[in-house]
């Protein structure tokens, strides 16, 4: 997972309410046995119609959707943020947040930013014409016209997202302990180590 400190750059002005998993990535696309690739299904039943924001050439390649209130909603799956991800989504702005979507977000390396909705609709506007920026550091989002919204995110998310570290990450960071403590493990208590320490001695 790369490192987030800031997400910068024009942003999605979107703002519907109550967008389910299943319509950031239609359930025909939960096949695939790779990400790469999920973001062309991403919002296909949006893109469907004439003129839609996703494929407006003003927002191309945009890292950053504002979103109205309970994005995420619906199913519990993961390819909805492996979309995101994949069109190049690196923040969500929106009033609210299903837990489970935020959590998969969190997990791939996409900020998820709650604010009022008066904020939400004020960056709606900003979007139109002007780029959006997430700063993790000062847990701020500004714009250029001296907007400035402060949000909170949880500690341990937060150092995850600026370190780049996911759950293997995590793990990979403690490794000199974990191997420490398995070695002590095989000398004091042999019986639970495990054959692999007992062949070794």
């Amino acid at each position: 997972m790369k490192p987030v400190t800031q997400v910068s750059g024009r942003a999605y002005p979107w703002g519907a309410k109550n967008i389910d998993t299943d319509v950031i990535i239609p359930a025909h696309w939960l096949k695939t046995v790779t990400r790469d690739g999920l973001g062309k299904g991403a919002f296909e039943t949006v893109r469907a119609e004439p003129d839609n924001i996703f494929d407006d050439p003003r927002y191309a390649g945009a890292p950053v959707l504002i979103a109205g209130d309970n994005f995420g909603c619906g199913s519990s799956r993961e390819h909805a943020a492996w979309a995101l991800a994949d069109m190049g989504i690196a923040a969500v702005i929106a009033p609210s947040f299903s837990d489970i979507f935020s959590g998969n977000a969190f997990k791939n390396g996409i900020v998820t930013v709650v604010l009022p909705q008066e904020a939400v609709d004020r960056l709606v506007e900003v979007a139109k014409t002007d780029s959006v920026s997430v700063d993790l550091e000062t847990m701020t989002v500004t714009t250029p016209f001296q907007d400035r919204f402060p949000f909170e995110l949880d500690p341990f998310r937060r150092q995850c997202l600026m370190e780049g570290l996911d759950e293997v990450g995590l793990t990979l960071a403690r490794d000199a302990a974990i191997s420490g403590y398995e070695a002590d493990l095989a000398r004091t208590r042999p019986f639970m180590a495990g054959e692999r320490f007992h062949a070794a001695a």
